[in-house]
């Protein structure tokens, strides 16, 4: 049983050593690999650990606590897990980021802990002058953040760290190789958003960052080699077809045959497919040219081409194993059977990595692939293991332990289809955790139709379902390989019932007449359809958390009874609308009357003028005619 060691801190320490959501303790104790519990009751700190964790953990938290009350001295031989790079100080806000986020980001990436040290206020910012970065951490950890606070100086202060740059041969195990880009090739080996560099990382296992034109590989020989290789064949697609000679012979590489009516379908538009697959498994994927392939097909004894075009995937077991099964369920959409004619149920025997194949039929395929894939996602995560559904047979690949574990859940989400499901060596099992759930609690942590336990699951990692029914509370089961994803998923779910037990039962009742709280009501529902009628699973439409899981509709409906009451919104709307109703019609009436009027008036000013001139030409007429007599007598 590992040792304690207990700090007393002060209530400004205690805030400041937890950080945000607990993230600068839970960052402590990755980075130191010692466990830390803070009691804020008691102002104490208990780390628990070997020495040597213990030790590592004790100064990350001394450093963290100087940081609140001024600077942190740090002596360049201050342990094993330090390193310290000088930062010029017209990029030092460059490199913090805002509010600190970029040097959070490239902890968050590499496990480790960072600060600046030595912090000279009086002269920061002056030409020539330099801040020291400490860098907390193992050592591939602090070789990725240090390149990453490299790469960040470069942009700021071009040349800077570019010159300095060397290849260090080290040995077997630890050793740097550097290459020089031109300007025309940078853009093309970074990738859009650094996706390209990040799959030759991921793919080779090597540290591959860029700083300014200068490629920077550090790791194992064998690492370097393969990432040296790499982009020599990235590069090389840029002048044509690729073919890897000797890629049978080579363990880093798996080669998969795709119809050439599927290629496109594979690749996707512009590379996106492939894309996907490559970011998903850490993988580097490419076609190679089947032209290229005569002598294969002599020495094979193939005259004619088969209409299959060879895509290689580069990268270690599990990830070329996810990705290729992933290329194959593509092909399986596109052309059924291709890869699945003639397989049968099968289980492997070895302990090591492995593939087992479990058919399923039509029904039990969308029930266990869920929404989005996302149930087959969370079976795979809990389980550890790799789980691909190929056409209508599922493909479980991993350890032997995984495999099974993997299995088991499978059964156990397909029986949940048609009943309760009991785990009857739940005793012996060391990957679940059991959670006590009040009855009156159970349709609340479960929520609508599983909405509440499904996302427990997808923010742990976990495969939970409700177990029993008897007695006065129901055992809520959380699955997993990984006892911290079971922990997350216990404290949600116990966050879930606090919740619910905070709130009460009494307003329900009270609102409801007396009837006995929701059950009732929800067996009502359940009568009256549901969702596949029983099922008592987190995913399953239809399940006990959606059939039972009636307490938030009921809280919704109450507020929204509530707010009728006190506001009266109805009838406000209801008055509103005639209000404006009313003033509309006056609106119009208005102008109809105006309108009536200035009509009215236009017509009276017209008749007026008629009048006038109709005057005019009498006086006119009478004045001619008195005229015409006086010629006359005269």
């Amino acid at each position: 049983m590992s040792e304690v060691d207990v700090l007393k801190i002060t209530n400004e320490d205690a805030a400041f050593i937890l950080g945000k959501g607990g993230r600068t303790k839970e960052k402590i104790a990755r980075v130191s690999g010692a466990d830390l519990d803070l009691f804020e009751h008691s102002l104490t700190l208990e780390i628990r650990g070997s020495e040597a964790e213990r030790g590592r953990a004790k100064k990350y938290v001394e450093c963290v606590m100087a940081q609140r009350v001024g600077p942190v001295h740090i002596e360049d031989d201050d342990g094993e897990d330090l390193t310290t790079i000088m930062v010029p100080s017209e990029a030092v806000g460059f490199v913090t980021g805002s509010q600190g986020n970029f040097l959070r980001q490239v902890e968050e990436e590499w496990g480790t802990l960072m600060f600046f040290a030595d912090f000279r206020s009086k002269d920061r910012g002056a030409q020539g002058q330099t801040e020291k970065l400490a860098i907390f951490g193992p050592r591939r950890g602090r070789r990725g953040a240090e390149l990453k606070v490299m790469a960040a100086v470069e942009t700021k202060s071009p040349g800077y760290f570019n010159e300095r740059l060397r290849d260090d041969d080290g040995d077997e195990e630890w050793g740097t190789k550097t290459i020089t880009l031109k300007p025309d090739e940078l853009s093309y080996a970074l990738g859009k958003k650094g996706m390209t560099r990040k799959k030759l990382a991921k793919s080779s296992g090597c540290i591959v960052e860029y700083v300014g034109y200068t490629v920077v590989m550090s790791g194992s020989r064998d690492e370097q080699t393969r990432a040296n290789e790499y982009l020599g064949w990235l590069f090389d697609q840029l002048k044509g077809p690729v073919y890897v000679d000797g890629w049978e012979d080579r363990d880093d590489c798996t080669c998969v045959d795709i119809p050439q009516d599927c290629v496109g379908y594979v690749t996707g538009a512009r590379r996106a497919t492939l894309g996907k697959i490559e970011e998903e498994w850490g993988t580097l994927m490419f076609f190679m040219s089947t032209q290229m392939r005569a002598k294969e097909r002599q020495e094979s004894g193939r005259r004619d081409f088969d209409g299959s075009e060879k895509l290689i995937i580069f990268g270690d077991k599990r990830g070329r194993r996810g990705a290729e099964l992933k290329c194959m369920s593509a092909v399986e959409t596109k052309r059924p059977g291709y890869f699945t004619r003639g397989i049968e149920k099968h289980t492997s025997d070895k302990e090591g990595f492995a593939s087992d194949t479990y058919p399923m039929d039509e029904s039990e395929l969308s029930y266990a692939l869920g929404k989005d894939g996302t149930t087959r996602r969370k079976l795979a995560r809990a389980s550890g293991c790799i789980m691909e559904y190929v056409g209508q047979v599922a493909f479980i690949c991993g350890t032997f332990d995984e495999r099974t574990r993997a299995k088991t859940y499978l059964k156990w989400l397909l029986k949940q289809r048609h009943g309760s499901v009991f785990v009857e060596d739940l005793k012996e099992r060391d990957d679940v955790t059991i959670v006590p759930c009040p009855h009156d609690c159970i349709g609340y942590v479960t929520g609508n139709r599983g909405s509440s336990l499904r996302q427990v699951e997808e923010e742990s990692g976990t495969f939970c379902f409700v177990e029993g029914g008897r007695g006065d509370s129901e055992q809520l089961l959380v699955f997993c390989h990984s006892k911290a994803d079971r922990d997350t998923a216990e404290r949600l779910i116990n966050n879930l019932i606090n919740e619910k037990l905070r709130s009460g039962d009494s307003d329900r009742r009270d609102d409801y007449g007396g009837r006995g709280g929701d059950r009732y009501d929800d067996y009502d529902r359940r009568d009256r359809g549901g969702d596949r009628g029983g099922d008592r699973g987190g995913d399953r439409g239809g399940d006990r958390g959606g059939d039972r899981g009636g307490d938030r509709d009921y809280d919704r409906r109450d507020r929204d009874y509530d707010r009728r009451d006190r506001g009266g919104d109805r009838y406000d709307d209801y008055d509103r609308r005639d209000r404006r109703r009313d003033d509309d019609d006056y609106d119009r009436r208005d102008r109809r009357d105006k309108d009536r009027r200035d009509d009215d008036d236009y017509d009276r000013r017209g008749s007026r003028r008629d009048d006038s001139r109709d005057r005019d030409r009498d006086r006119d007429r009478d004045r001619d005619r008195r005229r015409r007599d006086d010629d006359s007598d005269y």
